[in-house]
């Protein structure tokens, strides 16, 4: 198995973790050439042994932003407490910034709006009207600003638009649900912890973000459900207000789901009286109208019942809208 562990580590610092973090690109080199610490590793399940999990933990429960040397004597001095906390968790990342490309889908969708988040961890993406939105072009300058109704939030969702951009207007969102295996408590300092631990060193900005962002969530919860999204979003979706249209988002969470369960997600998602707001990666599924040439296609799909609204980066950083421009769909 320390094989294994040794190729995964590998694969992240050469392939993953440069451009983005060069804390983690060293942490996982040191990791792939370390017997004793890839043996410990591999005490730990396979499918919560993935880097940024089990640094997250080691971050979570005290290592400090320092060299490999100082990451390999926190993990073998606390080797069972890293593995047993690995094992009860999941990467759960909850960035509020995917919403920047959401935001013009949403604003086809006729109000109120009821919005439930499959794969909602703390439900961070559960409030695209408290948070204030700037739309950059190419050279940093803002083409569009959007704030909430009472003034500018403390949480600035900045994000590039490519090329032009469509008409877009805050959601009225009266009703907030989420479903999640594990769903997260943003008034708790451990799960709020854990959401901060899930930042990459380096990704300048995004504690901040999501640290304001838990600070809303915590001060009116959404309603969030534990369980597995096929068994539970029927029910759950039968619970939003009548009065408002369900809109159901799944951003970034598919992936997490295996694929004959995520086929019977999606195919119960297109059967429920709701819409549908989703982005994924282009091969993910085929759900896409028109079809998508995962080859050629810059970035994730951002796609509102199936139909093709925009490509996107999976985090949020960048968008690119590619439907008609026209007016809003009811």
């Amino acid at each position: 198995m320390t094989d294994a562990v040794r190729e995964r580590y590998d694969r992240f610092a050469r392939d993953e973790a440069p451009g983005r973090s060069a804390l983690y690109e060293q942490w996982a080199a040191g990791v792939a050439g370390d017997a004793e610490v890839q043996a410990v590793l591999a005490r730990i399940p396979e499918t919560h042994r993935q880097p940024p999990l089990v640094f997250a933990v080691t971050r979570m429960l005290g290592v400090k932003l320092d060299g490999f040397d100082q990451w390999r004597e926190f993990l073998l001095t606390h080797a069972d407490e890293v593995v047993a906390e690995c094992a009860a968790r999941r990467v759960q990342t909850n960035e509020p910034l995917r919403l920047a490309p959401l935001l013009p889908v949403l604003s086809e969708i006729a109000g109120p709006i009821a919005l439930l988040e499959i794969g909602a961890s703390a439900g961070l993406c559960l409030y695209p009207d408290r948070y204030s939105y700037r739309f950059l072009d190419a050279a940093g300058h803002v083409q569009a600003a959007l704030d909430p109704a009472d003034g500018a939030s403390e949480v600035i969702l900045t994000s590039q638009v490519r090329g032009r951009m469509p008409a877009m207007r805050m959601p009225q969102i009266v009703w907030r649900a989420g479903i999640d295996l594990v769903p997260l408590d943003a008034r708790e300092e451990r799960d709020r912890a854990w959401l901060q631990a899930l930042v990459w060193p380096g990704e300048t900005g995004r504690q901040e973000r999501i640290v304001a962002a838990l600070d809303i969530v915590a001060a009116d919860p959404p309603l969030l459900v534990a369980g597995d999204a096929v068994d539970e979003v029927a029910a759950l979706a039968a619970s939003a207000p009548a009065e408002a249209t369900l809109v159901i988002t799944t951003p970034g969470v598919l992936v997490h789901i295996p694929r004959q369960a995520r086929q019977a997600l999606i195919a119960q998602l297109q059967q429920l009286p709701a819409r549908w707001i989703t982005i994924d990666a282009p091969a993910l599924h085929d759900a896409w109208n028109p079809a998508v040439d995962a080859d050629d296609w810059p970035g994730f799909v951002v796609a509102l019942d199936g139909q093709v609204r925009g490509a996107a980066d999976p985090l949020g950083r960048w968008w690119e809208w590619r439907a008609a421009f026209g007016a809003h769909r009811a």
